[in-house]
């Protein structure tokens, strides 16, 4: 048995359907981030787990117990939210310990064990501050030494690093890896940025319109959509709406790559700008550069081939031997491709 169960959860607003039939197991220790765009009923879903919804069917079990319909304050699980929530007339000790306060934990305990976390999140010269004198990145420490310390089963991240800058939440990404991984706490995250659910998650829930869409190891996520949306939402994908004959030709182009167990019939043909290179001798397609854009790292092509557009990135190790307006050949591996069943065609 799973430590954490989502067990067909379901939340309906009037005739709406926020979350539908949410089926989910994670492991004592393991980090999840549910994903997807506003809307997909992450937040929600999130919610039902702390208590502050209850869903409209289903059941919340954790380590074999039904909570269910256990009030949020007798869950004994960990919150941390996108604004942090602190007391401004609170130093940063006083924070952190208010939980213990409301347990009502033994002074000389509740005093230990503060300077315990705020040495874990490193805060320790922070103590005796205010929220008001504090960094971004140092109040989002001072949340999460308030969620820890009351040593929840489980800690709930509610867009965590959504008011912080792009320089200071990649460094608080690592930092927070780092945190859960020596506390070994089951972590539920929300977000919906995709670079920080594959840099921080041992597992993805990507949902969409309240269902999950698909779920796995980032990697894994990455390099095996399931379909358009997850393709898309998932990094960038070029996704080329074709029809397979059920053996191995599409749109009559022999010459592309088509996986032996690709569904015939309507398909969404998947490959990835970065598995695409230009090539000089038999190429897949042939096209003409109509954009090129430097982005620090890397340079994005859009090419135009009698496919449509395919985007084309390529490692910055210099400037690229192509530019707007040259004639290309684009080759890329059978092993990169992706072909399911392209959503809604036999609707």
């Amino acid at each position: 048995m799973a430590f954490l169960e989502l067990r067909a959860l379901h939340k309906r607003y009037g005739d709406l359907t926020a979350v539908a039939e949410c089926d989910l197991s994670i492991e004592r220790g393991e980090f999840v981030c549910l994903l997807g765009p506003s809307g997909c009923g992450k937040t929600t879903t999130l919610q039902m787990v702390a208590g502050f919804t209850p869903p409209t069917s289903g059941r919340v079990v954790l380590d074999g117990q039904d909570i269910t319909d256990l009030q949020t304050n007798r869950r004994g699980l960990g919150i941390v939210f996108q604004s942090y929530a602190l007391f401004p007339h609170m130093t940063v000790a006083d924070n952190v310990a208010f939980g213990l306060e409301m347990r009502r934990v033994p002074a000389a305990e509740r005093r230990q064990r503060v300077a315990d976390t705020l040495e874990l999140v490193h805060l320790t010269p922070m103590a005796q501050r205010f929220p008001k004198e504090l960094s971004g990145g140092q109040r989002q420490r001072v949340a999460l030494a308030r969620a820890l310390v009351i040593q929840p089963p489980v800690l709930l991240l509610d867009e965590p690093m959504g008011a912080l800058d792009a320089k200071l939440r990649e460094e608080m990404q690592i930092e927070l890896r780092a945190l859960q991984r020596r506390v070994g706490i089951t972590t539920i995250m929300v977000t919906h940025d995709q670079a920080e659910a594959m840099t921080l998650a041992d597992r993805v829930v990507l949902m969409n319109k309240g269902r999950i869409e698909q779920m796995g190891r980032p990697f894994e996520m990455y390099e095996r959509p399931e379909g358009r949306f997850a393709s898309t939402f998932l990094g960038k994908a070029n996704v080329l709406e074709l029809q397979h004959d059920g053996r191995g030709t599409l749109d009559g182009h022999p010459q592309l790559p088509c996986p032996a167990d690709a569904p015939a019939g309507a398909v969404d043909y998947i490959v990835r700008p970065e598995k695409i290179g230009f090539a000089t001798d038999a190429p897949l397609l042939s096209g003409r550069v109509i954009a090129r854009v430097f982005l620090g790292n890397h340079w994005l092509f859009q090419v135009q081939t009698p496919l449509g557009p395919i985007h084309v990135t390529q490692a910055n190790a210099g400037l690229p031997s192509v530019d707007e307006g040259h004639a290309v050949g684009l080759t890329w591996s059978g092993a990169h491709v992706r072909v399911v069943p392209r959503a809604g065609a036999n609707a």
